[in-house]
């Protein structure tokens, strides 16, 4: 999840930039098998991006992390990045 800075208009731009890059990802990183993207629409709320990233192996978040594309994505959001919370877990 992704908290950003800024007013509610900038953190709505941002969100969707960062949201349409990692949209993208799937195409370009052949680990990563799935990618869901969520954008807060409560206002009540104060984390702006919420996103789910499907690898079949722990080590695979690691070449996920590093790809080119994803640092890529994440340069969108990084100046504009107020907290970051992950949980990276493994589904049985």
């Amino acid at each position: 999840m992704f908290k950003l800075n800024g007013d509610s208009e900038t953190r709505r731009r941002i969100a969707g930039e960062f949201a349409a890059a990692l949209m993208e990802l799937p195409e370009k990183i052949e680990c990563l098998r799935s990618m869901e993207v969520g954008l807060n629409a409560n206002p009540a709320e104060d984390w702006d991006v919420v996103l789910t990233a499907i690898v079949d192996t722990l080590p695979q978040v690691e070449e996920y992390a590093k790809h080119p594309a994803h640092v890529a994505a994440a340069a969108i959001v990084g100046p504009h990045k107020a907290a970051r919370a992950c949980v990276d877990y493994i589904i049985d």
